[in-house]
């Protein structure tokens, strides 16, 4: 099985402001790391691949250096699987739309994408779609999140979803 851990919108670009405790514990079971975006801070990157392989893209939140060192999407292979990622970013509200318009007609199993900050599992039409979340910006949720795609016979999404206290 390869765990593939999931994030979006990290939006971490203060100096000695640091992932979430439950997330970089999260880190150490990560086969591979897939960030859908608004990152903010190549600072973060570099700590995400000091505990596994690392695949992203830019947000519309990165800053301009960022941006220019990252695709717009691309596509992961991972223990078979083909996963699409791209942030989503558009007009409010139709960020699932842009997600699935973004691989429409990519052979991908799975498309993950962040943007709105909310957390998502949905299949529709043979394929996965995930959304993180945030683990830093919650916005109108309850609680921060990221998630796990986990490749064996079968590619499963789950999201994590921790408080404060954590």
């Amino acid at each position: 099985m390869v765990n593939i851990l999931v994030l979006a919108d990290t939006h971490i670009a203060k100096a000695g402001f640091r992932l979430p405790e439950p997330l970089v514990a999260a880190l150490t079971q990560a086969d591979l790391i897939l960030h859908a975006g608004d990152i903010t801070s190549a600072a973060v990157l570099r700590e995400l691949e000091r505990h596994a392989p690392v695949h992203a893209v830019a947000g519309n939140n990165d800053d301009p250096e960022l941006c220019r060192s990252l695709p717009e999407r691309t596509i992961v292979e991972a223990a078979g699987y083909r996963v699409g990622v791209v942030h989503g970013h558009g007009a409010k509200g139709t960020t699932f739309e842009r997600a699935q318009a973004a691989f429409a007609v990519a052979e991908v199993d799975c498309v993950v994408f962040g943007h709105s900050h909310q957390p998502r599992i949905e299949r529709l039409g043979g394929r996965l779609y995930l959304n993180s979340g945030s683990p830093t910006q919650r916005r109108r949720e309850p609680l921060w999140s990221y998630a796990w795609l986990r490749a064996d016979a079968e590619l499963t999404a789950e999201v994590v979803r921790f408080g404060r206290g954590h």
